[in-house]
């Protein structure tokens, strides 16, 4: 009976996409609350502040909104039971200047004070991001350098129309970038996030360019009958892994930076698409219909053998890798005329243990952050759609809602 009552306690544990889940490893994390010392409140800034530190993974913040005052060491006895106060200022007009302070909650003793400013007010989550980065760095907790990383995603506007945009991890800031015509498939080029690539359906045949997004200088890598998706770039930029159709059939091919030597890795009487590079870009992992259904298969980039990863679900039909680990998208449900159900799971490419990552709604477009430690996702679910991240040490989960039109595709 006691291992009935445990296992049936670890089914209900994911039974429920929780927006927020602490579990057991909170000892390690430091609590904190927040105390807005701003001239004027500004809550979205405030929710803005939270989800970063929770997102973290090293912080358990009080949601609270308290107010402050910034040059006063004292602490209000109701926070003295946490180990940290951070206390802030921002103050908006021509552009966005924001001072923190970063207190023992024991005694006001500061720990950390720095300013940071910009010329606008668009851009503010940014000046929000870098300063949980910074109390993270100087609390010595793990690099949580993907917090200030841009988006860039696609979506569409009319039919045979798209844009492409910039946005912050929660999509309170987005610029668009590239308007009018059909553009779809952005991938960064980059570590640095100064390129992307993306793809052009304005030409005769689909072209695929990369964009500075700093200069505005557009160059183009390679043009390919029917299909071309720039799916993964390698870690020195060298190569990126594409998926085209010149003669009908979609395979993956891994092409130079420049658009001038082509390699093609599968061959395939059938579909091969989304090829990502894994373990040390020695093999890629990607999505192929060889066994009649979208499944995730794994090939030596030099090698001609084809070996099946995924073993769960009948329809897996995205993938991302970081390292030896792998996410994927999997179909639960069988609803030919309504929505379907798709989760996230989490594997190895070398064959190991798999787990769940949602159990609710439809998950896709699951990518991993820079250091491998968080999943990004887009979640529709009811009528609406949200952007979704899960720290895979921590657990804790976060959405944040999307409105408006319909994303294509995404990248980090």
């Amino acid at each position: 009976m006691r291992y009935l009552l445990l296992l049936l306690l670890s089914l209900n544990l994911f039974a429920v996409d929780a927006t927020l889940r602490i579990e057991k490893d909170v000892e390690q994390r430091s609590r904190i609350a927040l105390e807005d010392a701003s001239p004027s409140v500004n809550e979205k800034f405030f929710k803005i502040l939270l989800s970063d530190l929770k997102i973290s993974g090293h912080f358990l913040a009080d949601s609270r909104h308290n107010r402050g005052d910034l040059n006063s060491n004292f602490i209000a006895p109701a926070l003295k039971s946490k180990e940290y106060v951070l206390r802030y200022a921002l103050t908006q007009g021509s552009g966005t200047k924001l001072i923190i302070r970063l207190l023992k909650a024991s005694d006001g003793t500061q720990v950390f004070k720095k300013s940071y400013s910009i010329p606008t007010t668009s851009k503010a989550p940014f000046l929000a991001h870098k300063a949980i980065y910074d109390i993270n760095k100087v609390l010595k907790y793990p690099d949580i350098s993907w917090i200030n990383r841009y988006v860039v995603f696609s979506r569409y506007t009319t039919p045979r129309q798209s844009e492409i945009i910039l946005a912050d991890y929660t999509f309170n800031y987005k610029k668009v970038v590239i308007r009018g015509g059909l553009n779809l498939f952005p991938k960064w080029a980059d570590a640095n996030q100064k390129s992307f690539y993306y793809t052009s359906y304005a030409g005769v045949i689909p072209t695929l360019y990369k964009l500075n997004i700093y200069s505005g200088s557009k160059q183009r890598i390679i043009s390919s009958e029917g299909m071309l998706v720039c799916s993964d770039v390698n870690k020195n930029g060298s190569k990126l892994l594409l998926t085209m159709a010149p003669q009908g059939q979609a395979d993956i091919y891994e092409v130079s930076s420049s658009g001038g030597s082509k390699k093609r890795i599968t061959s395939f009487n059938g579909i091969d698409v989304n090829g990502r590079y894994v373990d040390n870009e020695s093999s890629i992992v990607f999505v192929s219909n060889r066994l009649g259904y979208a499944n995730i298969f794994k090939k030596s980039i030099n090698g001609s053998g084809v070996s099946q990863v995924v073993y769960h679900g009948r329809n897996n039909n995205a993938v991302d890798a970081h390292g030896s680990k792998i996410v994927y998208s999997s179909r639960e449900s069988q609803n030919s005329f309504g929505k379907n159900t798709f989760n996230l799971y989490l594997t190895s490419s070398r064959g190991s243990g798999t787990r769940p990552l949602t159990t609710t709604g439809t998950n896709q477009f699951p990518r991993f952050s820079t250091d491998g430690s968080i999943i990004q996702y887009i979640k529709h679910r009811g009528s609406g759609s949200s952007i979704g991240y899960t720290n895979l040490t921590s657990q804790q989960s976060l959405l944040f809602p999307l409105g408006g039109r319909k994303i294509q595709s995404i990248d980090w």
